[in-house]
């Protein structure tokens, strides 16, 4: 029995369908009528000056710790070709190389002013043979399929405006066998720990945020987007939906962050 063009089409359109989810709908701005994608855009664009001093002090520099045990994830594959989605200002790109030593490490990330800073760091450490800096979209990544061994994302995700479009595309230019880390914020389960956790987000980071990159609202943004996150094992359903495989999770420092781990 022959198909139906119709039916055909239909099976496609519902192979397409991403969820939506809370987190998708997080914006800096709520009176903004610019997209999720061209806020987060402009955001960053703004903090980017004041970007990675705020990410070691905020963090007491324990961020550091996390980005190099998410890398650790990558050691055993020996990557030569890595692309680390939403760069920002290249930390994963340049802790990578020095852990990993691939051939080539490429960054995407939507913010120019991010991308300024972390092409800067770069050349100051003569890295530019090893590491390249692009404007890109997590959604729409300028890579053929297949193109990665391994693909990294820190504190990115959250930032997505289609969470399961933006790791459909990532499998997509990963190559079979290629592993993703991603390294995202989460919430502490222990009930001590999640009363200090909260009064510091809502109040310290914001404070802090508006003190040193005189943009609070980037600071509340960050605080409700990790809340609404779908995080643990909400976040391993997200990549078995988005059809990879072998996926886990880390929990670490009382659960305040999270490696994500899986392959295609």
């Amino acid at each position: 029995m022959t198909e139906h063009p119709l039916a055909t089409l239909f099976l496609s359109y519902i192979c397409t369908m991403t969820t939506v989810y809370d987190h998708d709908n997080v914006v800096p701005d709520k009176d903004s009528a610019l997209s999720k994608k061209e806020q987060v855009a402009g955001m960053f664009d703004h903090i980017a000056h004041r970007y990675d001093f705020l990410n070691r002090f905020l963090s007491a520099g324990i961020d550091v710790r996390w980005r190099k045990k998410a890398i650790k994830q990558l050691k055993s594959l020996q990557p030569h070709d890595m692309l680390d989605v939403a760069t920002g200002t290249a930390d994963m790109a340049i802790l990578s190389y020095k852990i990993l030593s691939p051939n080539k490490i490429t960054g995407i990330d939507i913010s120019d002013g991010m991308l300024e800073f972390g092409r800067k760091k770069i050349q100051q450490k003569n890295l530019q043979s090893h590491i390249e800096l692009i404007n890109g979209d997590s959604e729409a990544i300028p890579f053929a399929d297949n193109s990665f061994d391994a693909v990294m994302v820190a504190f990115g995700v959250r930032n997505f405006q289609n969470l399961e479009r933006g790791m459909q595309e990532i499998r997509r230019v990963l190559r079979p066998g290629g592993r993703l880390v991603v390294l995202e914020f989460s919430k502490p389960s222990n009930r001590l720990v999640k009363f200090f956790y909260n009064i510091y987000m809502k109040r310290i980071t914001p404070m802090m945020g508006r003190l040193f990159s005189k943009n609070k609202q980037a600071y509340q943004y960050l605080d409700e987007s990790i809340r609404k996150f779908p995080e643990g094992k909400q976040f391993l359903q997200v990549l078995e939906r988005s059809e990879y495989s072998d996926a886990y999770h880390k929990p670490m420092t009382f659960g305040i962050c999270s490696i994500y781990c899986a392959t295609k």
